[in-house]
């Protein structure tokens, strides 16, 4: 009969904890960039000033779903070079989101300023933010390749 309890309690305990998961709706409040200036606005993965040859082009990147939210990122140009990268998209639905986000967006732009590529390291304890920011960042970056 002991036993019969047990079972029975640890079982309602296993349903009550299934039951209180809940799936992270995405979120797109705030935005975070390695500048402080405001950048052009730029639309769906599309420039947002016309290609030149050595100028500033601001490029938007895809929006990435991952297991959080969508992540996306909007790289600015100048020449060749990555010269600033605002996250447009970010997982911010619960106080968790905002803790880790917070924390690893900024590192992601640092490395991915540093590296100017996406072939950046993933911030420990934000794997799916760091694998939605290189996939968005690449997707930017190929686009600019081919202007």
């Amino acid at each position: 009969m002991r036993r019969a309890v047990i079972t029975a309690s640890a079982t309602a305990a296993g349903v009550v904890l299934l039951l209180s998961l809940k799936p992270h709706e995405p979120s797109t409040t705030g935005a975070i960039s390695t500048a402080p200036a405001p950048a052009p606005a730029a639309t769906g993965g599309t420039a947002s000033a016309a290609p030149q040859s050595g100028g500033t082009r601001t490029l938007t990147g895809t929006a990435v779903n991952t297991r959080y939210g969508p992540v996306q990122v909007r790289v600015t140009m100048d020449g060749g070079a990555i010269s600033r990268i605002d996250v447009i998209q970010y997982p911010t639905r619960d106080r968790r989101d905002r803790e880790i986000n917070t924390y690893a967006v900024p590192q992601l732009n640092q490395e991915a300023m540093a590296a100017q590529n996406a072939h950046i390291d993933v911030v420990s304890g934000a794997t799916y933010t760091s694998d939605g920011y290189t996939r968005s960042l690449q997707s930017a970056l190929d686009q600019a390749a081919k202007q």
